[in-house]
């Protein structure tokens, strides 16, 4: 039967086998987000995004906030659905893999860290999307709106893992 004891202690960090279940889950999420976010994408037919420009084959969305900007130009309930979806996707694309890291990692407590990593990460990923372009025109595109939407969603990571700590204090706290 399946129990947190097993990997975690009664303060909320990780144990030796919860810690080997974390890495194991980073590494797995980290293969999972490459393969999302540089395998080549096809064209889909008739959802052009507005706002994108091209510099020979590397494709750039600059427009920040392109989803709220360039709205008159969606042209179907279909095609607004799917940016809204894109942009909700975003915010939670690092979310698991912020949040094992925040379990493993101590010293990455604290907003201003976990920003910067958010960034970091977002950033790596939208100039290895361009590098894939010019080596294999992959038809991948860097979006400014990424950076955010990642960053946005790695503070609400940390915020959750926040709440699920006290929580984890409070029934400690409540039990002695």
């Amino acid at each position: 039967m399946f129990s947190l004891k097993n990997y975690l202690t009664s303060d909320g960090e990780l144990t030796a086998k919860g810690r080997r279940l974390l890495v194991g889950g980073s590494w797995l999420y980290f293969l999972m987000l490459c393969i999302l976010c540089f395998i080549p994408q096809v064209p889909e037919p008739g959802m052009e995004t507005p706002g994108i420009q091209y510099f020979g084959r590397i494709v750039v969305l600059l427009i920040p906030f392109n989803s709220f900007v360039n709205i008159g130009e969606i042209t179907s309930w279909i095609q607004l659905v799917k940016v809204f979806i894109q942009n909700l996707a975003n915010i939670f694309l690092l979310s698991p893999l912020i949040f094992q890291l925040l379990c493993l990692f101590p010293k990455l407590r604290s907003s201003k860290k976990i920003i910067c990593l958010s960034f970091a990460i977002s950033l790596s990923i939208e100039v290895t999307q361009i590098l894939l372009d010019l080596l294999i025109n992959a038809n991948r595109v860097f979006e400014i709106d990424d950076l955010w939407t990642n960053t946005l969603g790695g503070y609400l990571t940390w915020r959750v893992f926040q709440f699920y700590r006290k929580k984890i204090k409070d029934s400690k706290q409540n039990l002695s």
